[in-house]
């Protein structure tokens, strides 16, 4: 009489669990890898509503938004003036104080309601990238992924800084109280609006680390004074504001000199590289191994030079 076999023997369903493990190990890069390239997607669409958010405001200013407002930190920058033309135009108008300073409104700042009862304790998806952590450093106001071209040296826009001369940014400081624009122009930008940045991306300090905060004057611009992802730390004004997170891809110093002056290098988690809008509306991939010619020739707009392939 034949015996019927009854099930698997020890050694079958090692050896299929086995085969289910390799799969599985195969899958999950692919997955991740599938889950990047849909985050870079999505926040290469980002860039793009925001560069057309920036003509929005071009052409119906007839000249850029400044990077903030007159009074300099604390009181509006270019997100909020270019809010309107990103469909937020309700809680844009709804911001007080715009470009002012502690003698004007109240003093109203970012900080302050109703400014952040109707603004800045908000996140807005356009500004957030998918493939960072979503932050908040102080009493819910949020942090964000993007910030404008301020040029080719440090934050204050130094003429010089280590032998790095200054070639004009897309992005200034307002001149004009109450002013959303700044003297520069789509014309003004002499290099081409095709080969300058217009605005590239940041990660989201973490804790108390104030690296993406761009309701605030410091960290609404980026320079390319540092290569992208650089292991070059970012300076803050501050130690307190900077959480030195090396392994992160947030390096940074808390101590400022003048041959170190505050700024913030453009930085993602994407695998080799940063997404970018150029002031012609385009957006693209730079890679880290940028040469550092180019990029500074890409973060300047008056210099004149001319810029490599990238």
């Amino acid at each position: 009489m034949r015996r019927t076999r009854q099930g698997f023997t020890l050694i079958e369903l090692l050896v299929v669990i086995a085969i289910i493990a390799i799969l599985i190990a195969l899958l999950v890069p692919a997955v991740q890898k599938v889950r990047e390239a849909a985050a870079r997607t999505q926040c290469l669409n980002n860039l793009k509503q925001l560069g057309l958010a920036v003509h929005g405001f071009h052409d119906t200013n007839k000249a850029m938004p400044a990077s903030e407002g007159q009074g300099g930190c604390c009181w509006g920058t270019w997100v909020v003036a270019v809010m309107p033309f990103f469909e937020q135009g309700v809680p844009a108008g709804l911001y007080v104080n715009w470009g002012g300073n502690d003698s004007t409104n109240g003093g109203i700042r970012y900080g302050a309601a109703p400014n952040t009862t109707n603004v800045t304790t908000k996140r807005y998806s356009v500004m957030t990238c998918p493939s960072d952590e979503k932050q908040s450093p102080f009493g819910g106001i949020t942090n964000h992924n993007y910030a404008v071209n301020i040029g080719n040296t440090g934050y204050g826009q130094a003429q010089t800084l280590n032998g790095v001369n200054f070639g004009g940014a897309p992005f200034k400081r307002a001149t004009v109280q109450f002013d959303k624009t700044c003297s520069m122009t789509m014309t003004t930008i002499r290099d081409g609006t095709s080969n300058t940045v217009a605005i590239g991306e940041v990660l989201q300090g973490v804790g108390s680390d104030l690296r993406g905060f761009t309701w605030w004057g410091d960290a609404t611009g980026v320079t390319g004074y540092l290569t992208p992802n650089s292991a070059a730390p970012d300076v803050v004004y501050t130690t307190g504001y900077c959480n030195n997170l090396p392994l992160r891809g947030l390096p940074c110093i808390g101590t400022p000199t003048a041959t170190n002056p505050v700024m913030f290098g453009v930085r993602s988690n994407h695998s080799g590289g940063v997404n970018v809008a150029l002031c012609d509306g385009t957006v693209r991939f730079v890679n880290n191994n940028v040469s550092l010619i180019t990029w500074r020739a890409l973060c300047s707009a008056q210099e004149g030079d001319i810029v490599g392939d990238f």
